[in-house]
């Protein structure tokens, strides 16, 4: 089995047993009065099954996730960096007088 497919199983496997701890915590811990209201239910499994199933794609996703962003090497850094620099035109920004009318009134003003 190849390395990526392999490590990909893992953490797939890693991030729904996350999730199943974390479902079982909401459980115990009474999140919501979610307890009750699967144990009180006849369909309390299915809602409990699609929580874990739910979280566990989300949990898979980052746990994988986080394992590609590990794999980096440090062979990265080895050069010198920053690409080529260049020069920033500054703006000056001119001032333009305006002259003020006498008696006139204002735009924003009611008579």
């Amino acid at each position: 089995m190849p390395k990526l497919i392999r490590m990909y199983i893992v953490n797939v496997a890693i991030g729904f047993g996350l999730a199943a701890v974390f479902v079982g915590m909401l459980l115990w811990f009474d999140i919501a009065n979610l307890w009750h209201l699967v144990s009180h239910s006849d369909k309390g499994w299915l809602a409990v099954l699609l929580l874990w199933v739910s979280n566990g794609i989300v949990f898979a996703g980052v746990q994988f996730g986080i394992a590609v962003m590990r794999m980096k090497d440090d062979d990265d850094d080895d050069g010198p960096g920053g690409g080529l620099r260049q020069h920033v035109m500054r703006q000056d920004h001119a001032t333009i007088p305006v002259r003020a009318g006498q008696g006139e009134r204002p735009f924003w003003s009611k008579r």
